[in-house]
């Protein structure tokens, strides 16, 4: 106590529930010289910075003092990883017996009482055993055995031992970054992992999120020149990244045929009406579309037929079926529901927004020819398909990306007999096709993309979600995810939202999600040993997503050809893109 009546107290001492210094043995204050003595090396090692005590312990979080004089000089440290020393989002270690324990820092506050005094909150994140010549980590794991007691030694992390803790093991894995805040260590994504139980890719506008898509994915068909991806590309921005290593389909070449489509998705693009009407005009279609398909040969073969069987039939079978129960002199309804299906069928076949899928051409029986060049099989060097739907009239958009994401579901269902081809599923703007409730209601897209958020790993089926609005999407399919991948996010509900979904030991980096610089990300789950902190790789000029930002202050310098463009754009819009 010195003259003023203050305790004086250092992280070195741990403190009772009173918040007063209590008794220790060994050191007990952390002046000039005893700092010298927390720095000290063992026998042929590496040096170990002492920086505070354990003070209290708890299953998921515990809580640490820190000394901040220690921390203030060890910011001119050589090493990036001792100069972040106690900071928000940065490790310690704690030696238990024969081994050291990793935690990360989630939350200070500077002590009531005592000066120079830091208190920090922690998450434990794993163990490692300790070199017993050198006192280095290896061997380190995901979890905790044995919880250090409170009074024990808390050091800080050296760029050495984060070498051994991130470093990637024998396990397949790609590396899109080096680690925060070193500059040589690699953050290395384990892929069986990660797609094994699917994931996400979340942040704001502007962030560099499409970008990153395309380095992981990239980095993916890199390692998986023979594998099967499928990515929904609603903006057109990802044909120009893989132009030479996937297939690219559009309105132009995609060339889906509409009777692939099951009887729910049939009735979002035909069924029009609603309340009781819409009930009424699907039993109709149901029982017709039954009819239609039953005049094919292939039909012929297949002893129950349904409704959801795609077999082809032509859309004038479809039609004239219709005509024919409308003239039926005992059908239980007017003629009104007959007449708002034809009406749309017919509007469907003549307008050339829709040739891609209503063509006449499309009724033939290419349905494996259309699997196999959609899902890259064989893969040809091309392991991955885009498909751009920008140019799908906005009214079936979700119907179109309905059907594809059923598609490799159903395949991997059916297939299961056969040698598994398992296929990755990745959709951009995902909060589009599987909103909350509160947005949106039921739609045909949504039921297959939550099936298959939680039961595709069943079947070998993975699911990549990219979305700007998490809080946005349907609750329960963001918990689903293994792995997570936060960029910055600016608003307050999708990082509580992204909170929720994250597992405990990576709350203290969340804290960090709205201060991270652009093409930096939080990863945690199952793709990684343990959450780390990635600045990514910046990619080839010809492999980035066509998605850069209009320089307004540029773009606006420049003038003429304005009536030239105007008649191109004008040309173009009346022709709907043709």
């Amino acid at each position: 106590m010195d003259i003023s009546g203050n305790h004086q107290f250092s992280s070195a001492q741990p403190l009772d529930s009173a918040g007063m210094a209590t008794a220790q043995a060994g050191p007990v204050a952390m002046a000039p010289a005893a700092r010298e003595a927390a720095t000290h090396v063992p026998t042929n090692g590496p040096a170990l910075h002492h920086i505070g005590f354990v003070m209290e312990i708890a299953g998921s979080s515990s809580q640490v003092t820190l000394d901040s004089g220690v921390l203030n000089e060890l910011m001119a440290h050589s090493d990036p990883s001792i100069a972040m020393a106690g900071q928000v989002g940065s490790q310690i270690k704690i030696r238990v017996g024969s081994t050291w324990l990793l935690a990360s820092i989630r939350t200070q506050k500077l002590h009531e009482r005592e000066q120079g005094v830091i208190m920090a909150a922690v998450d434990f994140l794993g163990e490692g055993d300790e070199e017993k010549l050198t006192g280095k980590i290896y061997n380190f794991r995901r979890g905790v055995t044995r919880y250090p007691v409170p009074g024990s030694e808390v050091y800080a992390v050296s760029s050495s031992d984060m070498k051994q803790v991130y470093a990637a093991d024998a396990r397949a894995h790609v590396e899109i970054g080096t680690v925060f805040p070193t500059k040589d260590i690699r953050g290395a994504l384990y892929v069986d992992a990660m797609l094994g139980k699917h994931f996400a890719l979340l942040g704001s506008t502007g962030t560099g999120k499409s970008t990153s898509a395309a380095l992981i994915l990239h980095k993916i068909c890199d390692i998986a020149p023979e594998g099967h991806i499928v990515m929904i590309d609603p903006h057109g921005e990802y044909s120009a990244a893989f132009k030479n290593n996937g297939a690219l389909f559009d309105v132009n070449n995609l060339a889906m045929p509409y009777w692939m489509m099951n009887f729910a998705e049939h009735c979002e693009v035909f069924v029009t009406s609603t309340g009781d009407d819409k009930q009424i005009d699907s039993d109709i279609l149901a029982r017709c579309l039954l009819q239609a398909r039953s005049k094919n040969r292939i039909a012929e073969s297949i002893g129950k037929l349904t409704v959801d069987a795609p077999i082809p039939y032509l859309l004038s079978d479809l039609t004239n079926i219709i005509q024919t129960e409308m003239g039926k002199l005992d059908k239980t309804t007017n003629s009104a529901p007959f007449m708002r299906l034809k009406g749309k069928i017919e509007e469907l076949k003549a307008d050339p927004r829709y040739n891609f899928m209503f063509s006449g051409m499309l009724v033939g029986d290419t349905m494996a020819d259309f699997v196999g060049k959609i899902f890259r099989l064989p893969s040809g060097g091309k392991p991955i398909s885009i498909i751009d739907v920008s140019g799908v009239p906005s009214d079936i958009t979700s119907t179109v990306v309905a059907v594809l994401s059923r598609l490799v579901f159903d395949y991997a269902i059916w297939s299961r007999n056969e040698p598994q081809r398992p296929i990755l599923l990745v959709c951009e703007e995902a909060h589009r096709y599987i909103p909350s409730d509160r947005v949106s209601k039921a739609s045909a897209v949504r039921s297959i993309l939550e099936r298959i958020a939680k039961e595709g790993r069943k079947y070998g089926v993975s699911l990549g979600l990219i979305t700007q609005r998490p809080s946005d999407l349907a609750e329960g399919v963001l918990s689903q995810c293994g792995t997570i991948i936060s960029m910055r996010l600016n608003n307050d509900r999708d990082q509580a939202f992204v909170r929720a979904a994250m597992p405990e030991g990576a709350r203290g980096f969340l804290d960090s999600i709205p201060a991270l610089r652009n093409r930096e990300c939080i990863i945690c789950g199952e793709g990684v040993s343990i959450p780390i902190r990635v600045a990514l790789d910046n990619l080839e000029e010809e492999k980035r997503p066509a998605s850069e930002d209009p320089l307004f202050s540029q773009l606006w310098q420049e003038t003429g050809g304005e009536s030239e463009i105007l008649e191109r754009v004008v040309r173009r819009w009346r022709a709907q893109g043709r």
